[in-house]
Parts: C-alpha cells; structure tokens; sequence
C-alpha cells in the first residue's frame, strides 16, 4: 500500500469531532425567561414578597409603581404575588401532567410496542378510544362534580395526556425495535425487562423530549382555560386563568390586572415551544 493510500486510510479511520453549535438568541432569551419565572415563582411561593390572598382596601387598583410592581386589583391585592402563585399551579399541574400521565402513557406505548399482538391491539384500542373523546368538556364535568381543587385538575388533565404519550412512544418503540442494539440484545438472550431498561427506554426518552415539552405547554393551557372558564381553583386562590378572567371587567380602569398575567402566559407557553422545537431540530 502506497504512502498516499495510508494517509487516506487514516484520515477515514479518524473519528469525527462533535459539531459544537453556537445557542441562538432565542434559546438563550427562552431558557432565562423560564429560569427566572421558576426561581420568582418558587420564592413566593416559600413565602417571599406580598400575599396573594390578602386584601388591602389602601391599595385599590393602584397602577405599577415601586411598591407594586405590577400593581394591585380591585380588592388591593398585588397582582405581581398573584401572578406568580398562579405561575406556580400552573407548573404544579405540567409536573403532574408529565409525571403521571406521560410515565404511564410511555410505559405502555413501550409495552405494546414490544409485545404486539394482542397487547398491543388492547392499548392501542383504549387509546384510540380516548384520544376521540372532547377532552376539555370531560375534564370539566369531571371538576365539577368532583369540585375544583389542584389534583383533581392535574390528574385529570394527565389521564387525557396519557393515550397521546402512549401513541407517540409506541410509534418509536417500533422504530427502536428494529436497531441493532436491540436486535444483538436479544440474540444474545437478554431478558425482557433488561431489554426495555438498558436498550429501549434509553433511546425512546431522548426521542419523547419535544413531545414532553409540547404537552408541559398544553397543560398549562388547558388548566387556564379552565379557570378562565370558572372550573379552576377556587377563589381567592390564584390562577393565570382566573386572574385574566377576574380582570376582564377592569380593562379600562386597570388594564394591568388582566394584561400582566396574560403577558406571562403567553411568553411562558412561547418559552416552552421554542425549547421543544430547538429539543425537535436536534434530534434529527
């Protein structure tokens, strides 16, 4: 073999350096708008800044100032704490929402992804089933007749994210089933559960990240919509969706009620899509 031919051998056998990506602006605005939400958030709710619930007939509708930064309601409450107590049932409600509905939901997409036949037939049944159904009216009968509390509406709000996560994580066990890794663990006689803990569930997770990141955004949706619609928390708890409803009739004496927990919404639900998209173009 010539010089030339062991210079090209060594150059094909070289192993190719990571591609290091330079975060864009948007990841980085998204990631400290989320960080620092979630730190606010978490210091008020340990009992930090003003209370929520308390009223102060001084303060009514007072506008933004240094004392109230975002001002106060028509009972003197500090739309800032409420702003961020609300913040926290919201990220309550994603939490359960991925936990409970998105780890059952991938353990048995995995599982009927794996076993086929009749398993596979039963949950995809099931799913399907539930997937059809108006999920937004259900959950609100179910509030209502059950009354409004947080696990309630987190749990329910996770049985419907549940037949989406198992769909999703079913069509990917398909997918990871046929790799070589899988294929070798089974010809080597590795048991079933060593199979779904050390060769699938490890591929599927990655996979399932913007999918997570989409359903922690659709909750937080869902659980303001129904509080917008009066089938959230109680009063005088906070909610993003109940602040928005509550401040509709002070839009033009003190737009700042309705519009501050709105914007919040809105930046939160776009922080979260840009990282599930960002999560989306890396894994392709």
């Amino acid at each position: 073999m010539s010089a030339p031919d062991l210079v090209a051998d060594s150059r094909a056998v070289r192993p190719v350096r990571p591609v290091i990506r330079v975060p864009r602006i948007g990841i980085l605005l998204a990631s400290g708008w989320l960080i620092l939400l979630g730190a606010a958030t978490l210091a008020s709710v340990l009992g930090a800044g003003s209370d929520p619930i308390a009223n102060d007939y001084t303060a009514i509708s007072l506008p933004p100032s240094a004392e109230h930064l975002f001002g106060t309601d028509n009972l003197g409450r500090d739309v800032l704490a409420r702003s961020l107590h609300g913040a926290g049932a919201s990220a309550t409600v994603a939490i359960i929402t991925v936990l409970v509905g998105g780890g059952i939901g991938i353990v048995l997409g995995v599982w009927a992804g794996l076993a086929r036949g009749p398993v596979d037939a039963v949950i995809g049944f099931f799913t399907d089933a539930a997937i059809a159904l108006p999920g937004l009216i259900i959950i609100s009968t179910i509030v209502t007749l059950t009354g409004p509390s947080l696990p309630t509406i987190a749990l329910t709000i996770a049985g419907f994210a549940m037949p989406v996560f198992s769909r999703l994580s079913r069509a990917t066990t398909l997918a990871v089933a046929t790799e070589n890794h899988v294929v070798v663990a089974r010809t080597l006689g590795a048991g079933r559960w060593r199979i779904v803990t050390r060769e699938v569930l490890p591929v599927v997770l990655p996979r399932m990240t913007p999918f997570i990141m989409t359903a922690v955004a659709g909750s937080i949706v869902a659980e303001g919509a129904l509080s917008f619609l009066g089938f959230g928390i109680r009063p005088p708890q906070p909610s993003w969706g109940s602040l928005i409803a509550d401040g509709r009739a002070q839009l033009v004496d003190a737009p700042w009620v309705a519009l501050i927990p709105a914007l919040l919404l809105c930046l939160t639900i776009l922080s979260i899509n840009v990282l599930g998209e960002h999560f989306r173009e890396a894994k392709r």
